[in-house]
Order: C-alpha cells, then structure tokens, then sequence
C-alpha cells in the first residue's frame, strides 16, 4: 500500500490520530482523554493512601509496643517489689534467732563480749552489701546505707529498746554503764570530725589540691579512725575490763542478781554455729533485697536516697533490733547499749574507715564527704543521743523521744534530694 500519495499523508495521519484519541476516550469518565497529568493523578493519591495507611501502622504499632514495654516494666517493678517485701519478711524471724543465739553466748562471754558480737554480727550484712557495691561502683549507695545504719540504729533502734524496756519494767528505773556509753558517745564525735572535715573542705572550697587534698584526708582519717577502733577494742576487752561490767554483772558478783535461775539452753560453741548460719543466710537474703531495691522504688514511687537511707539499714538493722528490744525488756540494757551505741560505733569507726581502705585498694575513690545535710543529720544525731545517755539510766519517756526525732530525720530525707545526683 502506498503511504506516501501526494496529499493524503496527511489525512492518513489526522485518520489515525483521531481513532487514537477516540480509543483512549473510551475508558475514561465523562469522555475525557487520558492526559499525561491525568494518568498521574490517581496513582499518586494512591501512594498517598497506601503511605499514610503504612504510617498509621507504623503509629499504632509504635505506641503499642511503647505501652507492652511500660507494661513489663512496670510488671517487673511489682515483682520486685514483691521481692523486696518477701526478703524483709525473711530477715525477720533469722533476725530473732540470732538474737536468741547472742543471749546464749553472753551467759558465756558476759555482757560486754556479747553485746560486741551481736554488733560485729548484725553489721556482717552491711559490710558485705558495702563491698559489693564498691566493686560495682557505686559508692554513693554506700556512704548512704552505712550512714543510715549510724542513725537507726541510734535513735530507732536504741529508742525502741528503751521505750519497750520502760514499759515492761515500768515499776523501777533501768540502768546502764555510763562509763560504757561516755566513751562510745566520744567515739563517735571522733567519728563525726573524721566525716565532717572532707565536707567543710570541700564545700569552702580550701584545698591546696583541687579534687585531691579532700580525698587524702579521708584516707588519712580512716587509717588513724581504725588505728583509733582498734585501740578501744583492746582498752575495752583487755586493759580495763572492770570499768566495763555491766550493772547486771555487778549485782551477780555482789550476791544479788535477780537472775540466778536462768542458765543457757545451748553451748557455746552451738551458739556460734547459730550465729554463723543465721548471719549468712540474712547476708544471702539483704543481697536479694538490695537487687530489689531500685524496682520496689519505681513501683512504690519512693526516692532512692530514702530507700538508701531508711529503709534498707531498717531491714539491715533487724537482728539488732530484735536483739536490742528483747536485752532491754529481760532489763539487760548494757546488752542493748552495746548492741545499738556499739553497732552504731563500729560502723563509724571500722565499718566507714573499712571501705574507704577497700575503695583505696580497689582503685575506687570513696572519700568521707557525706554531703552536707547528711553530715549536719549525723551530728545531731550524735549529739542528742550523747545527752540522753550521760545520766545512765533509762525510761520509755526517753526513748519514745528518740523514735519521734527519728521520724523528723525520716521525714527530712524523704523530702531531700540528693545533691550528687
């Protein structure tokens, strides 16, 4: 067929292109042509759809997997603190067989010996736990949990003991050794210098050597505090025995003691295994316990410096606090003094020093600057404590006293927030 007749190419074409145009109208709306924009149109608008569909899921897909992580992690709080909880339950009774064990070793070792093992006992838990957390590196946890022990078991734990011991024994006055108590209340003033000075250094901002002079005092202190506890130790249990017998002591060596027919249910010797097992599972149970700590906090929405401070040396201080209470109502208050002032004292003493030694050798600096509201609590702690002892005797009015200014302390950190934080 000839395309190329002269004239007709063009209607040729124009033919064509017509029945093109009348092709492609066929199948759109209202007989309008397929254009190059108009064919882009919907699929565009389809790829919006399909895309905003996509980010709808990717949303909701979003917040759901949010709300399945808030939800296991609030899970996970509640179960911890359901561990938390369960651990305190535990502690309890081991808290009061070793008490029990205590009084049987001090029908053997005397009041004083049993007080001073009771204290080294109960505060077994507490080194441990410091230990551990300095190889974790968390020192401040530490400072705090050692300082709370100092103040629970000064004003909580000694307070308890003497309103319990009043109220059984509310037809006389009980008393104590004050010779015991004079040199345990200069003992921790000494201690209270050593954690004071660091602070004082560091907040006037005196150092000779920014960052260092602080932390070579702290280490100095330790070292001449331990050399300090060790002294007393000897002082106490060889040089000069007789200034500390207890009252009750005196009384059984002049003929009458009120307690001649009780006798000890089990050696000596069963008393240490006793007291040996019940420290180790109650150091087993307070790591648990302290695991659980952060998560009980989240779920019970309780600062972590309150739990530091209050409620893990309340639990760390169960046995002395069972044991201090049950001295005190049999009116065994040197047993008692020696169970909170002693335990109170070896912390700040040995205990303290101890870990800042550890923390040397660990590489980890740990200092004794407590911060300043710490280190202001613990001398007025000491203070007023140091005031209701210098009489030596005891009433529930005294130590009903000390409770009360243990909840201000209480309250006071609940509503602190931690300045290294």
């Amino acid at each position: 067929m000839e395309t190329r007749v002269e004239g007709k190419p063009t209607r040729l074409a124009s033919g064509f292109s017509d029945n093109l145009s009348d092709t492609c109208k066929m199948g759109t709306p209202n007989g309008r042509g397929m254009h190059k924009y108009d064919d882009e149109i919907p699929f565009d608008s389809e790829i919006n759809y399909h895309q905003s569909e996509s980010s709808l899921v990717e949303v909701l897909g979003s917040h759901s997997g949010e709300s399945l992580t808030v939800h296991h992690e609030t899970l996970a709080g509640e179960l911890q603190g359901w561990v938390f909880a369960l651990s305190l339950l535990g502690i309890m009774p081991m808290a009061e067989r070793l008490g029990y064990a205590t009084e049987q070793l001090a029908f053997y070792s005397g009041d004083t010996v049993g007080g001073l093992l009771t204290a080294t006992f109960g505060n077994a838990t507490e080194l441990i736990i410091s230990i551990y957390a300095l190889k974790s590196g968390m020192t401040r946890v530490v400072q705090l949990s050692l300082l709370g022990s100092i103040l629970s078991n000064m004003l909580l734990v000694l307070g308890c003991a003497f309103l319990c011991g009043g109220i059984v024994n509310h037809k006389k006055e009980q008393v104590f050794n004050k010779a015991t108590a004079s040199v345990n209340s200069g003992l921790l003033l000494m201690a209270v210098m050593g954690i004071l000075f660091p602070a004082v250094l560091h907040y006037t901002h005196t150092e000779v050597h920014v960052g260092k002079s602080e932390l070579f005092l702290s280490r100095f202190s330790s070292c001449v505090m331990l050399v300090a506890y060790a002294a007393y130790l000897f002082f106490q249990l060889k040089s000069q025995r007789s200034l500390y017998v207890s009252v009750n002591e005196e009384e059984g060596q002049s003929g009458n003691d009120s307690n001649d027919d009780e006798s000890p249910d089990i050696s000596k010797w069963e008393s240490i295994i006793w007291l040996s097992v019940m420290t180790a599972w109650i150091s087993i149970l307070s790591e648990y316990l302290v695991g659980a700590i952060e998560g009980a906090s989240t779920a019970w929405d309780i600062p972590i410096a309150f739990i530091s401070v209050i409620l893990l040396p309340l639990v760390g201080n169960a046995a002395e606090h069972a044991s201090a209470i049950m001295f005190a109502m049999k009116d065994k208050l040197d047993i008692s003094l020696g169970v909170a002032i002693g335990s109170s004292t070896q912390i700040s003493m040995f205990v303290i020093p101890f870990c800042v030694v550890i923390g040397w050798i660990m590489g980890n600096s740990m200092d004794l600057n407590f911060q300043l509201f710490e280190t202001a609590a613990l001398f007025l702690t000491v203070i007023v404590v140091a005031f209701m002892l210098q009489e030596g005797t005891a009433n529930y009015f005294k130590g009903l006293m000390l409770i009360l200014c243990y909840l201000i302390v209480a309250a006071s950190f609940y509503v602190h927030i931690d300045s290294s934080e």
